[in-house]
């Protein structure tokens, strides 16, 4: 399967009683939400959108542009987004596009083809996929292809099944390190991306349904964790330390690769970004928790952004992540189903600050019996809620829209803030060209 040439258009924000800046200008200027309620003084600058066929949605800023220098930690979350998010930064916004390009590319470059030789695997070859997905200039080098392997048990009849459905390891995503020197100026650090594409194969849809929790395994848990209750969803567990003869784990190639590039460049500055969507979300919250405890001293500034992501794990997983000084940022669609499973999510202060007494009975034996069926999931990190139904071009999306990776990054161009969620004349991000094969871009 081929990708099409896509055409781009920017945002160009405009509630209907205000004015805002073309993004492609560089002027000062001021945004009066539709409320009037919220007024938002900034400075924005400029952002160069390549629109040539090849690339698709390249956001690569102009040299001396967007320059995030001495504040990438900020944007990388030291802070947790404060006062980033609602309204939302226009860098940030920069950034989270950014990011959601990288994840974009893992999905372009997987073979969906069930009839192909090479399903389930790369496309093209390490040193080309950039080339090849329209990120040529990314600033970016591809060092290590990343897979991952299913644990479900195959009874023996199945080894004689098609591919696509007996394909136990399968291509996920890769990690590339930020290497040209004026976007690392731009930076302000040197970045490490890990980009995760998210469910694609058979077997991997089967670990998805395996939602129960499970307890991280002994050398996965923090010190401070001991024996510890921190809980994960088995399926994803499953497909991050899962191997075969011929494939190590997720695990492995990540802890590997993570351990050579902090012995190459761990005297820079140097941040370690870790990017997906839906499943790949899911990984990318699991891989921030392994690199924090197996690096633990050594490890760079982990940040997850990830888009369309499941729950993960439980109360005392989420502390954990706190404790280690990870920060994720979850692009959550309100009316994608995909992020409000698996499992429950019942707070311990909600029940406590319930006043019907009979209510909070109710509650805490719910809860109770949740824990007990292992299905008391819990948030993780700071969230940057969107809606489709909200914007303009996304109100009748039906389930699978509502997921898809396109429609995330639609939404993040158009979002505002809360007061005013999404602009009145938002074009969409991306235009759809006919012959475009919408099945590269699967849930």
């Amino acid at each position: 399967m081929r990708l099409s040439s896509i055409s781009i258009r920017q945002a160009s924000p405009n509630c209907s009683s205000a004015s805002t800046p073309n993004p492609l200008s560089h002027q000062h200027s001021s945004i009066s939400t539709c409320s009037n309620s919220l007024q938002l003084k900034s400075t924005t600058t400029g952002l160069a959108f390549n629109k040539s066929q090849l690339s698709w949605n390249r956001l690569v800023p102009a040299s001396g542009q967007c320059k995030l220098g001495h504040k990438w930690m900020q944007y990388q979350g030291i802070d947790n987004w404060e006062g980033l998010l609602d309204p939302l930064d226009h860098n940030l916004r920069l950034e989270i596009l950014r990011y959601g390009q990288f994840v974009q590319v893992a999905y372009q470059s997987f073979d969906f083809d069930v009839s192909s030789p090479t399903y389930a695997t790369c496309r093209y070859p390490k040193g080309s996929i950039f080339a090849r997905s329209g990120l040529a200039n990314s600033g970016y080098r591809i060092t290590k292809n990343l897979r991952a392997t299913c644990g479900v048990g195959l009874p023996r009849w199945m080894h004689g099944m098609p591919k696509w459905i007996s394909t136990q390891s399968s291509w996920i995503g890769y990690v590339a390190v930020c290497q040209e020197k004026e976007e690392i100026l731009r930076l302000g650090r040197r970045d490490v991306v890990i980009a995760l594409r998210g469910t694609a194969t058979c077997l991997e849809w089967l670990e998805n349904l395996r939602a129960a929790l499970t307890n991280l395994p002994a050398h996965m848990r923090g010190e401070s964790e001991g024996t510890g209750n921190s809980m994960v969803e088995n399926g994803f567990l499953s497909l991050y330390t899962s191997k075969t003869a011929t494939s190590p784990s997720l695990q492995e190639m990540v802890r590997e690769e993570v351990g050579r590039i902090l012995q190459s460049y761990g005297h820079e500055p140097l941040s370690l970004t870790i990017t997906g969507h839906s499943l790949g979300a899911a990984l990318a919250t699991l891989i921030a928790h392994d690199i924090a405890t197996a690096f633990k001293g050594a490890a760079p500034m982990v940040t997850v952004v990830s888009f369309g992501g499941p729950r993960v794990g439980n109360e005392a997983f989420r502390t954990q992540l706190e404790k280690s000084g990870t920060k994720i940022l979850r692009i959550v669609n309100s009316d994608d189903v995909i992020t409000k499973v698996p499992g429950l999510v019942v707070r311990n202060d909600e029940v406590e600050e319930c006043r019907d007494v009979q209510m909070a009975k109710v509650l805490r034996w719910l809860h109770k019996r949740m824990e007990d069926m292992q299905w008391v999931y819990a948030d993780v990190g700071q969230e940057l809620r969107l809606s489709s139904r909200e914007s303009p071009y996304h109100k009748k999306g039906d389930v699978a829209t509502c997921h898809d990776l396109k429609t995330y990054l639609d939404l993040v161009n158009g979002f505002v803030s809360s007061a005013c969620p999404y602009t009145c004349k938002t074009k969409p991000l991306i235009q759809q060209k006919p012959g475009f094969d919408d099945s590269l871009y699967l849930v």
